[in-house]
């Protein structure tokens, strides 16, 4: 009889989430793909989602009579599908920066560049990823498809914006948001005042958090020449970002005044969600040090928790109205 062969069980991810079911419950042979696309590091896929559901009941606020059943397969389709395009555009950012990666203290022990995936391997992954996503994108409106078909332009550009630009968090917002605009068009067919400042908000959001997310790896991107703002910023850093937290806080308050919804109650309910967003960014701001890494990803992530207080606060509205 021959020896049995044993295959190591690939190693977690540096800053995977502790315990995360991936590591736990996951086969060996599927825990390399699901690290790929962060399933143990669920808050990029939260992060992607939370402007939809700003966005949908915000709509939902400025027409009552416009609800429909439709709108709940509209927010859990938002849902799947950010998990989905979050997995494809992980798998893409990873493809394009393997090389980087494998030069950076926090990300060499993901999939490809720790050898787990080869290229091939994780290209097949993620465009069957991408291609649900757009089977799911194809349940809305004929507006909302285009419009969704057009997220990939900045989900292509972004892997590639610190190779020429200080800014690359300004693509990723440009990218992550785009549900603003598409889950409003997906519920009222087009566009309006309202969501667009929305998608201007988030877009000054993410590079509030991503800047906060980018100090970990600042000492790693100086000698292999990769650019971000936090590098930018550098000791400055507290001060853009309370520029970016004030610009996000000011720019949704205008969006909730554009949807302009008519039962005084849900003005109120938008505004205290508001409130509570704000009131969470001066809270991170008041506990960041951008020389402990620890303290950056721990930040970076509560930002799920900042991003789902207006999404309450926009739901009551739309349940006021």
């Amino acid at each position: 009889m021959g020896k049995t062969v044993h295959i190591p069980e690939p190693e977690p991810v540096a800053d995977a989430v502790a315990g995360s079911w991936v590591d736990v419950r996951a086969p060996a042979w599927a825990k390399p793909y699901l690290r790929l696309s962060r399933a143990d590091r669920p808050i990029g896929a939260w992060l992607l989602l939370l402007p939809c559901w700003w966005s949908l009941p915000l709509a939902i606020a400025a027409r009552p009579a416009s609800f429909r059943a439709e709108d709940l397969w509209i927010a859990l389709g938002c849902a799947i599908g950010a998990v989905l395009m979050r997995g494809a555009g992980c798998g893409w950012n990873d493809l394009s920066d393997r090389n980087i990666d494998a030069k950076v203290e926090r990300t060499r022990s993901r999939p490809l560049p720790s050898g787990q995936l080869t290229v091939p391997q994780a290209l097949l992954w993620s465009v069957l990823q991408a291609l649900l996503a757009f089977a799911l994108l194809l349940t809305f409106n004929g507006f909302a498809i285009w419009l969704g078909i057009a997220a990939l332009l900045p989900v292509i550009i972004y892997p590639f914006a610190k190779r020429f630009t200080w800014w690359p968090q300004l693509f990723l917002g440009i990218a992550f948001n785009w549900g603003a605009l598409l889950a409003w068009a997906a519920h009222s067919g087009g566009l309006a005042a309202a969501p667009f400042l929305l998608y201007a908000s988030g877009i000054c959001w993410t590079l509030f958090y991503d800047t906060i997310y980018g100090h970990q790896d600042r000492r790693d991107d100086l000698p292999i020449g990769v650019r971000s703002t936090s590098r930018l910023f550098g000791t400055n850093s507290r001060l853009w970002l309370g520029a970016f937290a004030a610009a996000s806080v000011f720019l949704m308050f205008l969006a909730l005044i554009a949807a302009a919804p008519a039962v005084p109650w849900a003005f109120v309910a938008g505004s205290i969600g508001i409130a509570g967003f704000g009131l969470h960014l001066i809270w991170q701001l008041r506990r960041l040090d951008i020389d402990d890494p620890a303290n950056c990803l721990h930040l970076f992530r509560v930002n799920r928790n900042a991003g789902l207080l207006p999404a309450i606060g926009f739901a009551a509205a739309a349940l006021f109205s």
